[in-house]
């Protein structure tokens, strides 16, 4: 039996959360399934990763949510000359003040987009991920926050392309959700051509929520519980990862607690207060798939691999009922 809130799910808050759903779906167009889990990832304080070719819509995913959130957003083109100072910003010396001041990197936004993440050196790629993981970036000495919120969807282009360095384990597993968009459909792609004939439609978007609702959002959706049984399902899909036969390396702890904390999220966009294991299956491989690493295969048979193995875990681990 699941275990609901003693307080259900607050009506206004979910209704500003389908109002956000709404307006993602109204410029990025035919990908429904793909805006749950850029809201999964931004309820549950997670950062997304997006592997795909260029031209799918990933800046423009970006730029709808920092609209409809009123977030500043910043895009970082990553380049193999791109070092961490760019990144993060540096101290420059003002003459007329005779002291050093420190001028902000683009790190410091609110929704950012690491676009092809993987094109600039494994230096500048830890300057980021460091970043994500800690929430704050330190320079001579000082601390500085980022956000809140502080949400980032980094790009990646296929491993096969040329001029590009594979992210490492440790941080991969920083990236809360990774998935991929695809190409539209034969509708959506007609629609996105007459819509985007006179313009960018994100453009004219209007803000729905504030980061202020944000917060209180995200703040409901870590109260929303998970039965025990359920609990105990989850860890062992994750604990099944570290023995299976066909994997090197299983998934970390900091896996089970990012699966937790997206099935609490997909339950809140579902106008639910409670897990359901759906939710946790759905989820398992876009949380997993990218933490766990393959015995055999490189590149895109190697993300097929984990996704073969997560859909066999899957399947051989007793659901509750």
């Amino acid at each position: 039996m699941t275990t609901a809130l003693t307080h259900p799910v607050n009506p206004n808050l979910n209704t500003g959360v389908q109002r956000l759903a709404a307006n993602l779906n109204s410029v990025f167009l035919g990908k429904s399934e793909i805006v749950d889990l850029v809201l999964v990832g931004l309820l549950a304080e997670g950062h997304l990763l997006l592997e795909d070719v260029p031209g799918t819509g990933k800046s423009l995913l970006g730029k709808a949510i920092a609209k409809s959130i009123e977030a500043v957003f910043h895009r970082i083109q990553f380049t193999p000359d791109l070092l961490p100072s760019d990144l993060i910003g540096t101290s420059v010396f003002d003459q007329k003040r005779g002291e050093f001041t420190f001028q902000k990197g683009p790190i410091f936004g609110q929704v950012v987009l690491a676009d092809e993440i993987n094109r600039a050196t494994p230096r500048t790629q830890s300057a980021l991920l460091e970043a994500m993981g800690d929430r704050r970036v330190t320079v001579d000495g000082v601390t500085r926050e980022l956000g809140p919120p502080f949400f980032v969807i980094a790009t990646q282009n296929p491993f096969e392309f040329e001029g590009t360095y594979p992210l490492p384990e440790s941080q991969l597993d920083r990236f809360l959700i990774r998935t991929s968009i695809g190409y539209a459909d034969a509708q959506a792609e007609k629609r996105i051509l007459r819509e985007h004939r006179n313009g960018e439609p994100v453009d004219d978007l209007k803000a729905v929520l504030s980061t202020t609702d944000l917060f209180r959002i995200q703040g409901a959706v870590r109260e929303i519980p998970l039965e025990t049984s359920l609990e105990d399902y989850l860890i062992e899909i994750v604990r099944a990862t570290r023995r299976h036969p066909a994997l090197r390396l299983g998934a970390s702890m900091r896996s089970s607690l990012g699966l937790y904390r997206a099935a609490q999220a997909k339950a809140f966009l579902a106008k639910r207060s409670f897990v359901l294991p759906d939710d946790i299956k759905q989820l398992a491989c876009p949380v997993l798939s990218h933490r766990i690493h393959p015995r055999r295969g490189q590149g895109s048979e190697a993300i097929r691999a984990a996704e073969e193995v997560v859909a066999d875990i899957l399947e051989k681990t007793p659901c509750p009922r």
